[in-house]
């Protein structure tokens, strides 16, 4: 049985200004997950975020969705190179979870309910560039796409977007997550078609 779940549409080559080099646009919603679908109740979910001293702040879900929300819409690429264009989104911004976290750290690593991690550095998770996000289209998102929450990181590949994410931890230096490990690349800027290793 294969890890990585399907949910292609067939692939279509529309040129596009919008469109990273190597992409083709989707108009469904490709599900890809290295493993099975975790089911989080509200009532035991939580996002935290460790500083690099092991200073804890954590939020449940009535505390999370209390929070000051964004409605956004982005464009979305994935490294098996399907892009989406326009999605509409709601959720709680970076910016809002780190208002009262003090952290040296340069790094982060994202945390997922069924142990899936990916590294990023806090500068691509600052100034309204990424968001921890809870609706999809209007609606409460779906497992299949990381509900009830995911990472959102559009400017970068969409591992990167951890779903079903769960914490952030801060590091000093740059750590290798999940995909990282098995050869993706470091950063994920698709626009520079970093998908692998030495890319």
């Amino acid at each position: 049985m294969s890890i990585i779940s399907r949910g292609f549409g067939g692939r279509r080559r529309e040129p596009s200004p919008d469109l990273p080099p190597g992409q083709y646009l989707a108009h469904d919603f490709p599900v890809l997950s290295a493993g099975p679908t975790p089911r989080i109740p509200l009532d035991r979910w939580h996002f935290s975020i460790v500083t690099e001293t092991g200073e804890k702040h954590t939020w449940n879900w009535a505390e999370f969705t209390a929070l000051p929300a964004e409605e956004f819409t982005v464009d979305i690429h994935c490294v098996t190179k399907w892009s989406k264009l326009g999605t509409s989104w709601k959720g709680v911004s970076l910016d809002t979870l780190f208002e009262d976290v003090e952290t040296a750290g340069d790094y982060a690593m994202a945390h997922s309910y069924g142990g899936y991690t990916t590294n990023v550095p806090l500068e691509d998770l600052l100034d309204g560039k990424a968001w921890i996000a809870y609706e999809y289209d209007g609606e409460p998102l779906h497992p299949e796409h990381g509900g009830p929450a995911r990472l959102l990181i559009p400017h970068l590949y969409f591992w990167k977007s951890a779903k079903w994410v769960d914490g952030l931890r801060m590091m000093h230096e740059d750590e290798p997550g999940f995909w990282e490990d098995a050869g993706y690349h470091m950063y994920g800027d698709p626009w520079r078609e970093q998908r692998y290793h030495g890319d």
